[in-house]
């Protein structure tokens, strides 16, 4: 399996992070994955036949407690579901928030590939869908009537962090 820039990034800088490696092949939790997919609101309008290729395209990993997920600041490409446990949001030291079953984080990253605006870390045992931006590039490529359902499902998000502030 190839490995995300930030993992290769993070080796050549010398840093001692182990790039993750999926735990499950990918077609033997594609069913689950589409639907733990289909609970994010940016693919909420997404069909049963474009989830299940994003699923095709997804891993699964784990962490432990203590271990982040992400790290605040560092490149990333990837977007997250939580399937198991739970994780805190960190920004600038200050827990801002908490991940469990079924939300999602690192959504931004993941369509424009920039640095992380928080850490997330796990405070139980954790499993998380990963889904790799150039997987979901590749679709809005092959179907670009897709990035208009992408857009309004980011804006939903938007809406819906405005309205918790």
């Amino acid at each position: 399996m190839s490995q995300s820039l930030p993992d290769l990034w993070r080796r050549e800088s010398g840093r001692r992070t182990p790039a993750r490696q999926p735990e499950q092949a990918p077609k033997r939790t594609k069913r689950q994955s589409a639907i733990a997919l289909a609970g994010v609101p940016l693919f909420a309008d997404f069909s049963k036949k474009h989830l299940a290729r994003l699923a095709r395209d997804t891993d699964e990993l784990s962490f432990g407690p203590g271990e982040a997920v992400v790290r605040e600041g560092e490149l990333g490409e990837t977007l997250f579901v939580v399937l198991e446990g739970e994780g805190k949001v960190v920004r600038r030291n200050k827990k801002v928030g908490t991940v469990v079953p079924g939300e999602f984080f690192g959504e931004l990253s993941a369509i424009d590939a920039q640095p992380r605006s928080a850490s997330v870390v796990a405070v139980t045992p954790m499993r998380v869908l990963r889904l790799f931006r150039r997987h979901l590039l590749a679709l809005l490529d092959d179907e670009p009537q897709l990035t208009i359902k992408l857009l309004d499902g980011i804006v939903r998000r938007i809406r819906q962090i405005d309205r918790s502030d």
